[in-house]
C-alpha cells in the first residue's frame, strides 16, 4: 500500500473492515457486490484491490494467522511440547470458531506446495511445523501425524460446530476427544 493515494488507502481499509463483517457473518461466501455496496465503493474497485476471493480472504485473516504464526514460534521453545501444541491447536481452533470462513479457507486450500509463500496455510505451516516435529521427537506424539493432518482435524472440527448455540464449547469439547480418544479413561 505505500505510494497509495490516500483515498486508495482509505479504499482498501474501508473494504477490509466491511469485508471483515461479511466473512464472520456469512463465512466465505460473503458476497463481494454486497461487500462494495456496504464499504460505498464500485465492485471493480474491491477487485482492484484483492483480484480473486481467495486475496480478499487472505488479506481479512492475515493478522491473526500471523499472531498464530508467532505463538507457534514461541512454543517450539516450550519445555513441554506437547503442552505447547495442545495449546496452540486450541488457540487455532479458537480463531477458526471465531472467525467464520478460516476453516473453510484452511480446508478447501491448495497444497502448501502450491499455495502463495504468504498465504494463511503457507504461514501456518511453516510456524507450526517445527512445533509439531519438536512434539514428535519428544515422543509426545504420534510420529505419523502431519500438520496437513493437524489443520484438517481443527478445520473440521470448526466446520462441524459453527452453527451450535455455543460453537467454541462444543468445539473444544469434540478436539479433546480427538486428543484422548474415545476410550473410558482420558490420556494425558
Amino acid at each position: 500500500m505505500p505510494g497509495q493515494r490516500s483515498d486508495a488507502r482509505r479504499n482498501y481499509a474501508r473494504i477490509l473492515e466491511v469485508a471483515e463483517a461479511e466473512v464472520a457473518d456469512r463465512g466465505t461466501e460473503a458476497s463481494l457486490e454486497q461487500i462494495a455496496r456496504t464499504a460505498g465503493v464500485g465492485s471493480a474497485t474491491v477487485r482492484r484491490h484483492f483480484p480473486t476471493r481467495q486475496a480478499l480472504l487472505e488479506a481479512v485473516f492475515h493478522e491473526r494467522i500471523q499472531t498464530l504464526a508467532e505463538q507457534a514460534r514461541v512454543g517450539s521453545a516450550a519445555k513441554d511440547s506437547r503442552a505447547a501444541l495442545l495449546s496452540w491447536m486450541h488457540d487455532l481452533l479458537a480463531y477458526a470458531v471465531s472467525a467464520r470462513g478460516l476453516a473453510d479457507a484452511l480446508a478447501y486450500e491448495p497444497p502448501v506446495e502450491d499455495a502463495a509463500p504468504d498465504s494463511c496455510a503457507a504461514v501456518l505451516e511453516a510456524a507450526g511445523t517445527p512445533l509439531l516435529r519438536r512434539a514428535i521427537d519428544d515422543g509426545a506424539v504420534r510420529s505419523d501425524f502431519t500438520f496437513r493432518d493437524l489443520i484438517t482435524l481443527t478445520a473440521g472440527i470448526a466446520l462441524a460446530t459453527e452453527h451450535e448455540a455455543t460453537p467454541l464449547t462444543h468445539a473444544n469439547h469434540l478436539l479433546q476427544l480427538t486428543i484422548q480418544g474415545v476410550g473410558p479413561a482420558p490420556i494425558d
